[in-house]
């Protein structure tokens, strides 16, 4: 499954939150040294109850604008 996910960096909290079709990571580390990379996939392996060695980031490492996969 791939999944298109907007990251919200140095947040106050940690939610994974779907709104109007699309899904928002607010995520509490800073976007340095893959920190808030590892975060998202935190969250993300966390919501669909998978390993984190099962979410991937294909596209978007240095962007807001991810595309993961959940194998």
């Amino acid at each position: 499954m791939r999944l298109e996910v907007k990251v919200h960096p140095k947040a106050s909290r940690e939610e994974l939150v779907e709104k109007d079709g699309v899904i928002r990571a607010y995520v509490s580390a800073a976007p340095e040294k893959g920190k808030a990379n590892k975060s998202v996939i935190e969250l993300v392996a966390a919501r669909y109850k998978v390993p984190k060695s099962r979410v991937r980031i294909i596209a978007g490492e240095k962007s807001r604008n991810k595309i993961l996969e959940v194998l």
